[in-house]
């Protein structure tokens, strides 16, 4: 098999990896395509497992991405010298990807550090062995099972107070909105979401209603700038301020791990009850 044809092989298998990783489906295209034109460039003479070095480079790539996105503290006694692609001599020879992983352990992803979310989703989702998830992070295998074990422990938080799992929902569906980040918001969003405007919050200028996945995502996309977190009646919200005083209220209704209600509120009395809260609280 000739080195494009071998590539495309695996290519789906690649790009299920990177979007679990990213959880942006485009960037995780980006990234496979990135990972075809270091092997271009490399050549595939003296790859003895193709399928392994695309996957590390793939994985490399997508933590270089998330990195950029938050920098992640390295702890010096646990790293170690990280080697390029080429230097991997026990690459990973099957990767078993799991069917979906659920909206709320999604929403659990965001709290990992780039390391951990790596170690969690390659091990956890697609059974790689930690020797050789240790060769891709450039860690030891001890350093790496403490990554997939401190990930773990944040999944496994309880849940109750059902307050703060709900503020984990109404956060990340607030980050989503100002990254204009259209396919998490539509992750976040029952399939009837619905949009709901009192008649204060409609005399300044919001829609009185507006129902669907789709439409509320549309609404929300790249808003939320001006937002900040508040309890709303000791639910975990989001009010938009101008010049220090609330305008208009985001009441979430939060069932299953999904928005699936936002009533937006403009009542004076409901603006002067407002709290702020720290994120995920």
């Amino acid at each position: 098999m000739d080195r494009t044809s071998a590539f495309e092989a695996e290519r789906p298998r690649l790009t299920r990896i990177a979007t679990q990783v990213l959880r942006d489906p485009a960037e995780a295209q980006d990234v496979v395509q990135t990972a075809w034109l270091r092997l271009h460039t490399h050549g595939a003479a003296g790859i003895e497992n193709l399928p392994g070095w695309l996957t590390t480079v793939t994985v490399r790539l997508c933590l270089d991405r998330l990195r950029a996105r938050v920098p992640e503290p390295v702890d010096h006694r646990e790293a170690a010298p990280r080697s390029g692609p080429d230097a991997v001599e026990d690459p990973a020879e099957e990767v078993v990807l799991a069917d979906t992983v659920g909206v709320a352990l999604q929403v659990m992803l965001d709290r990992f550090t780039p390391s951990e979310r790596v170690a969690f989703v390659l091990h956890d989702t697609f059974e790689v062995d930690f020797p050789t998830i240790a060769q891709i992070l450039g860690r030891s295998p001890a350093a790496t099972r403490k990554l997939a074990s401190r990930a773990r422990a944040k999944v496994r938080q309880p849940v109750a107070p059902q307050r703060r799992a709900d503020a984990v929902v109404v956060d990340a569906f607030l980050a989503a909105a100002r990254q204009g980040d259209v396919t998490r918001l539509l992750e976040l969003l029952a399939p009837d979401a619905l949009v709901q405007g009192d008649a204060a919050a409609v005399e300044v200028g919001t829609p009185a209603r507006i129902e669907g996945r789709e439409a509320v995502a549309r609404m929300f996309d790249g808003g939320a700038a001006a937002a900040l977190s508040v309890l709303v009646d000791d639910r975990p919200g989001a009010a938009w301020f101008l010049r220090g005083m609330p305008q208009v209220a985001f009441d979430f209704t939060v069932q299953d791990g999904l928005v699936r209600r936002i009533d937006l509120r403009a009542d004076p009395g409901v603006l002067a009850s407002l709290r702020r809260r720290t994120t995920a609280s």
